[in-house]
């Protein structure tokens, strides 16, 4: 079972980013601690299915739905995700998968139904309070970087913050690689003054004009974005935003972000 819900490709590299458990106090010791592995099963689960924490059936994962979240809760704040990222990247990069020379930018709009903070009111939801999903992706739709905003923020606000988020990509000799040539975008990101700060960044950008028609043919690259929002989203617990901690909805889209690197390591082999 444990082998179905983290493969060993997953385990093998989280594994070694893990914080290490507590030590056990040798009088009044308690329960045994449910091993890593058995936990990140548990928020797997969750993050596939869209069950409540409370609601994980304990006889088919093998831990609680509380012990789940508190090893989600300790292993966001220890910073395992993004590091889990930038080693998937890495290898990514090793074998030839990622190629950042063009990039495409995006954002996606998720209900919020317990607020939060990086929520707000939504322009396309009636107000209800909601929250999005900002990422930019390489050629392949590989997801580079990924962030989270209040349901009433811009998309092109976060084009320079998605920009800095792209970690040092290792896995070739010479410099990591932090960014792309070409950034391709919709009519959400036309302004003039960010071309000119994508220009100064040595980043060329493509990004189609408002108030002309539709038919630039700039969808032959930016589908990929949109391809990889749906991947994200067939994990059911980012179609709606429940956890009210922001660093811990965060979390869930960087794991998800990383899975989606494991398969297309995985499918080239």
């Amino acid at each position: 079972m444990l082998a179905d819900l983290v493969p060993d490709a997953l385990w093998e590299r989280v594994a070694p980013l893990l914080p290490p458990p507590p030590e056990r106090r040798r009088r009044y010791p308690g329960r045994l601690r449910v091993s890593d592995r058995t936990a990140l099963a548990g928020v797997l689960y969750v993050l596939r299915t869209g069950v409540a924490w409370r609601d994980m059936p304990v006889e088919r994962v093998g831990c609680s739905g509380v012990t789940a979240w508190r090893r989600l809760r300790d292993w966001t704040e220890a910073g395992v995700w993004p590091r889990l990222h930038e080693v998937l990247l890495a290898e990514l990069r090793t074998t030839g998968l990622l190629e950042m020379d063009d990039c495409a930018i995006d954002g996606s709009h998720v209900r919020a139904l317990k607020r939060g903070d990086h929520t707000g009111p939504s322009p396309v939801d009636r107000a209800r309070p909601g929250s999005k999903h900002h990422l930019i992706v390489d050629r392949h739709g590989t997801p580079v970087a990924v962030t989270l905003t209040g349901g009433n923020r811009h998309d092109v606000t976060q084009l320079l913050p998605l920009l800095e988020a792209i970690p040092h990509i290792r896995g070739l000799r010479g410099r990591p690689r932090r960014r792309p040539r070409r950034l391709f975008a919709d009519r959400g990101y036309d302004f003039d003054k960010y071309r000119r700060l994508l220009w100064k960044r040595g980043i060329k950008p493509v990004i189609a004009r408002r108030g002309v028609a539709h038919g630039s043919g700039l969808g032959k690259t930016r589908w990929v974005v949109e391809r990889t929002f749906a991947w994200l989203h067939q994990f059911k617990r980012l179609r709606i935003r429940y956890e009210v901690r922001a660093d811990l909805h965060l979390g869930l889209l960087q794991l998800t972000c990383s899975v989606i690197c494991l398969r297309r390591l995985r499918t080239s082999f």
